[in-house]
């Protein structure tokens, strides 16, 4: 049961806490207290009876003092002391005998690897967070550990039907052999019937072309994925073809946060919040009729001073307003769909 506030408060005026470092400390002397009774529990419910109160127990074991033992935990190294019985037939298990980290360290090491810290970077960062001293190979022995699980989503089956598919792609440096290269991570987002998203497949190419995204088109035919209602992309050239060539009957929808940071190259930063907000009731608009009504008020309102923002949209609008040809609830999802 979490602490009340007047009992927060009370912590705080006993022990004078003024820091998050004075928090800190008071977390990690409780966190060692609270162990320490643990296994004085423990103890007493292997024995059958509490320290003091043997009574008529029918046990002729005893207690046998302590033995201090130093852990590793998330609030750095500490010293508890361990009790011992006399016969030597307790064994803690909520400290085992030879487990001295109870950090759950490999678990952070994995989610800062996944986050796309380099060893160094894990190693410094386990260093500051818990001044725990852990080496690059040994951050690596762990990253490996994830690997084989990479290897077996990668490939696995998918869902024959997926209604939307956002395809995108993250360009990012690396450092490989003395150089930095670019790099780019292709996503395909996949939103199923039920509304929930999946992510289908990430791989790593040199960089983004139509190419690379027709083999992707193909790796997820072969994995089972038969129909697509509508794919959400950028304006790479050739997308759209490579799209027909696997999935005919898909629609195009060009994605709006595209759309809108093409357009928002030729819009002054003073300006940029107005233009935003005037272009929700073009891509929000109940049907295409709406649409393109709201879309001629806003080239009325902006057009003179920034003719290129909205030729952007009339250019594209074959693409920008597929999802109209559906219904408001298929609309709707979409939006929902991108918006979260």
């Amino acid at each position: 049961m979490p602490a009340t506030k007047e009992q927060i408060r009370q912590i705080i005026a006993d022990n004078n806490l003024n820091s998050v470092s004075d928090v800190y400390s008071q977390l990690k002397a409780s966190f060692k207290d609270i162990l320490q009774e643990l296994m004085e529990a423990e103890l007493d419910a292997s024995l059958g009876y509490e320290k003091n109160q043997k009574g008529n127990a029918p046990t002729s074991n005893k207690r046998n003092g302590h033995s201090p033992k130093t852990l590793k935990s998330q609030y750095g190294e500490f010293q508890v002391d361990v009790p011992r019985d006399r016969e030597g037939e307790f064994a803690p298990k909520l400290i085992p005998k030879y487990q001295r980290d109870i950090s759950g360290i490999e678990e952070k090491v994995i989610f800062l690897y996944a986050g796309g810290m380099s060893t160094r970077d894990i190693h410094d960062q386990i260093q500051d967070l818990y001044g725990m001293e852990l080496s690059a190979e040994m951050v690596s022995r762990i990253t490996d550990r994830i690997l084989p699980e990479i290897k077996e989503w990668q490939p696995r089956p998918l869902n024959p039907v997926y209604p939307f598919v956002f395809m995108d792609c993250i360009h990012y440096k690396v450092r490989e052999v003395g150089r930095i290269l670019s790099r780019a991570a292709y996503i395909v987002l996949g939103i199923m019937a039920e509304g929930y998203k999946d992510i289908l497949s990430i791989t790593v190419g040199a960089n983004e072309t139509s190419k690379f995204w027709l083999g992707m088109l193909n790796d997820l035919k072969n994995r089972g994925v038969q129909d697509v209602l509508f794919f959400c992309v950028d304006g790479l050239a050739g997308f759209k073809e490579a799209i027909a060539a696997v999935y005919s009957d898909a629609h195009i929808q060009r994605c709006v946060i595209h759309m809108l940071r093409n357009s928002f190259k030729y819009v002054n930063y003073s300006d940029l919040k107005k233009f935003s907000a005037d272009f929700k009731a073009v891509y929000n608009a109940p049907n295409e009729t709406a649409a393109l009504s709201e879309l001629e008020r806003i080239k009325e309102k902006w057009g003179k001073n920034y003719p290129d923002a909205i030729s952007n949209w009339e250019n594209n609008w074959e693409d920008v307003s597929s999802f109209f040809q559906f219904s408001t609830i298929t609309s709707s999802w979409y939006w929902n769909s991108w918006q979260t």
